[in-house]
């Protein structure tokens, strides 16, 4: 019967064999596509990246060589005679002449009077041209508008005789600098763009990707341009599987279907097919006491051959700048302390903390230096290793980071930004469920990386680009309108909030002059910190001089705001605070407003005035943005220029909503912007006051101001101490105080008073225990 049993079985199996053979051949041609196609989406990326590279190269010389031919030109002999005769016209057409091919050219006075007479129908980009090369005091280059369209515009600093400094102004031919583009070629799947600012000048290619091109972005060295690049998605293969996956799946099954075909379902003789056993034979079977004496049976190991790879090696702390990870945020100089695989492990460390709280997704976006790119791939890359899915939204200031974890429920964010700091920093602010690290929580990932506590994924997470930047605008427009037009300056220093700003101020009804909001990582004009009053002095002139309402500044990564009046005034951000404080208290009695130590003594009286709860905090974004989650507060505001809207926002710190809401308060009154802003108290302060100490010394120094004003000697008598930051003493006429930075190595000072003698006063107690404590180092007061 067994036999009879094991015949049928082996003829069904037989008769099956060719339609499960066919079954798997389909199952394998599905894997086999899947391979082909992800091969293909590669190939795209190597040849487009491939391409971009090639451009770049050939863009960055074209750029070259017609400054250099603009610098030959001006020691033209009959182009100096007549520089030197004061006679700009001739000098113009020597040029003109001498050049072949240039479509014009002139020579202007330094004040641009001509210019800024109608600087509309004279084009801001050519306008920008020119004062870069004047500020600079070299030859510039940028794309303007003129001649009916794009042009390529060269500029140099001259001296024109007894009139005295000028600018000469080349117009070339567009192909002139776009030329070596015409020889490389984008992968029709892919595209290719040369963009200045948020333009697109030439492109190659899908459109449809144009809006997710700047995640492999290329800077123009020398330029203000870069070469942007895209390609789809790589789409995973079946079970999320890899090209080289999918294509090892298609041939096992392929080999396995055709065993089974070839074969008719005939197995091997050494492997015979399981018998049913029969009574007698399960009669000979082990007895219970026999049973009961033998050993039990071995456990089987669980198989690992799917397990996670391990972590990787522990890095040596001599091999990871620990200075890097600071108070507020990670930030450090690029090539020596932030290289793409120091980024490469702070995203694996930052993923790690991610995956422990249950959290996938991690929107990330860069802002406008030259080594965001590189940072932001090696970012994604670590995040994508401890198995996060990253959501890039490329070129971005902070705040429309921050925005994007909430508008995509991520709740996890990494903003690549070197904030304020000089061209050659770099760094991260990070966002974990929602929470800011700071402290400790930073401090965490150091240790994480230099002891190897980091999750290695078996497969890396998926990664996908999105634009939120219209998003973003909407959501604000939505919400705030202006109820007349008013005409602002808006001031990106050449940082990332030029890409936005202008778009965003005009969706809510405001005449926008842009200044500086080309985005250039080498920041050409000023450096991008409007809590400097020298960095809003072209703000001052260009709001005087178009007769402007209003000037408002952001700083590099867009999430602090400055602002001067229509008269040229700088109004700090505790004042404004003031501002904003009244008007969310009209619609939020009682609530809650929390600023740092570095404000006005008149903020706390002007918020319990308008019916609010003041709370002063220690200094810090992170810090602010965790005080305000505790006690519930509406808005929150630094000296620095953060401001923080909870209601009818998101809570995080962002200079361009900041600048939306200022907006909207002064649209609403009958008085000008000017008669508005002075309305607010004000006292007689110094700005933040800055004096440069050793390294590691800073909080040191502050804990033995700190101690004598606590001891029976107290120098501040009448003073109320606040030790919260640093040593803030205040009177019933004034206040001083003296606090250690957390990012630099600084003591950070502020004095203000009701009257010069107060102010006076206060200073000299200060002065008068700073002195022995720093020695000979130089107070600025």
């Amino acid at each position: 019967m067994s036999g009879i049993g094991e015949g049928q079985r082996g003829r069904s199996l037989g008769r099956s064999a060719p339609l499960l053979g066919v079954l798997l051949i389909l199952l394998a041609g599905w894997f086999g596509w899947s391979a082909v196609q992800q091969w293909r989406q590669e190939a795209n990326g190597q040849a487009l990246e491939a391409a971009r590279d090639q451009a770049v190269q050939g863009l960055q010389e074209a750029a070259a060589g017609q400054l250099k031919q603009l610098q030959q030109q001006l020691k033209n002999e009959r182009v100096q005679q007549a520089l030197q005769a004061g006679d700009a016209a001739a000098a113009a057409l020597a040029v003109r002449e001498s050049w072949t091919g240039v479509e014009h050219a002139e020579v202007l006075t330094a004040d641009l009077a001509n210019a800024y007479a109608d600087p509309a129908a004279f084009g801001y980009a050519r306008l920008a041209l020119l004062e870069a090369a004047l500020a600079e005091g070299k030859p510039s280059l940028r794309v303007v508008r003129d001649g009916g369209g794009n042009r390529l515009g060269l500029a140099a600093p001259v001296q024109l005789g007894s009139l005295g400094p000028a600018v000469l102004y080349v117009r070339q031919p567009l192909l002139r600098l776009t030329s070596p583009l015409d020889q490389v070629s984008a992968p029709s799947a892919g595209f290719l763009g040369l963009r200045q600012g948020a333009h697109d000048l030439v492109a190659q290619g899908d459109a449809g990707l144009a809006e997710s091109a700047e995640a492999l972005a290329r800077p123009i060295p020398g330029t203000p341009l870069r070469l942007v690049a895209a390609v789809p998605n790589v789409e995973p293969g079946p079970l999320g599987l890899g090209s080289l996956a999918s294509a090892i799946v298609a041939l096992l099954l392929a080999f396995i279907a055709v065993l089974l075909v070839v074969g008719r379902g005939r197995l091997p003789k050494s492997l015979p097919l399981p018998r049913r056993a029969t009574v007698a034979e399960a009669d000979h079977g082990p007895t219970l006491s026999e049973s009961l004496q033998m050993a039990p049976p071995p456990v089987a190991e669980a198989s690992t051959t799917e397990s996670a790879p391990p972590p990787p090696p522990p890095v040596p702390a001599e091999e990871l700048a620990a200075g890097i990870f600071r108070a507020y945020d990670i930030r450090g100089v690029v090539g020596s302390e932030l290289t793409p695989k120091t980024a490469a492990l702070i995203g694996q460390a930052i993923g790690t903390v991610a995956l422990e709280q249950g959290l996938r997704e991690v929107v990330i976006g860069r802002d406008g230096r030259l080594s965001g790119p590189e940072l932001a791939a090696g970012l994604a890359e670590g995040l994508r290793r401890a198995g996060c899915a990253v959501i890039d939204i490329g070129l971005a200031p902070t705040p429309v980071v921050y925005y994007a974890a909430f508008h995509l429920r991520t709740g996890t964010c990494v903003a690549v930004t070197g904030s304020h700091n000089p061209p050659e920093y770099n760094g991260f602010k990070v966002v974990i469920g929602g929470e800011t690290l700071s402290g400790d929580a930073i401090t965490d990932l150091y240790q994480r990386i230099v002891e190897g506590r980091l999750v290695q994924a078996a497969e890396p997470g998926d990664y996908q680009q999105r634009d939120v930047s219209a998003d973003y605008i909407q959501r604000i427009a939505d919400d705030v309108q202006l109820d007349r037009p008013l005409k602002v300056v808006a001031d990106a220093g050449n940082g990332v909030a030029g890409a936005l700003a202008p778009q965003l101020l005009e969706a809510i009804g405001a005449e926008v002059i842009p200044l500086y909001c080309d985005v250039d990582g080498t920041f050409p004009n000023h450096h991008p910190d409007p809590s400097e009053s020298a960095n809003l002095e072209d703000l001052v002139q260009t709001v005087k001089r178009f007769g402007a309402d209003l000037g408002v500044a952001f700083d590099g990564d867009g999430d602090r705001l400055g602002v001067v009046t229509g008269e040229g005034k700088i109004i700090y951000a505790d004042r404004l605070l003031m501002l904003f404080a009244a008007d969310v208290l009209m619609r939020n009695p009682g609530a809650m407003v929390i600023y740092d130590v570095k404000c006005t003594g008149k903020l706390s009286d002007h918020v319990l005035r308008n019916g609010g709860s003041p709370l002063m905090w220690k200094t810090g974004h992170s810090l602010m943005k965790a005080k305000m989650r505790e006690t519930d507060a509406e808005l929150a505001g630094e000296m620095s220029g953060h401001f923080f809207f909870k209601e009818r926002w998101f809570g995080f710190d962002d200079g361009l909503y900041a600048a939306a809401r200022l907006l909207e308060i002064l649209a609403q009154r009958e008085e000008t912007p000017d008669e508005v802003l002075a309305e607010l108290p004000e006292m007689v302060a110094t700005p933040e006051l800055k004096v440069p100490v050793a390294e590691g010394t800073p909080h040191a120094l502050v804990a033995m101001l700190v101690a004598a004003a606590q001891s029976p000697d107290n120098p501040y008598v009448g003073g109320r101490l606040s030790t919260i930051d640093g040593l803030r003493v205040d009177f019933s006429d004034g206040w001083g105080l003296a606090r250690a930075s957390n990012t630099t190595p600084v003591l950070v000072l502020r004095f203000e008073g009701n009257d010069e003698a107060a102010l006076e006063r206060i200073q000299a107690l200060f002065r008068s225990q700073l002195q022995p404590v720093l020695g000979d180092t130089p107070l600025g007061f």
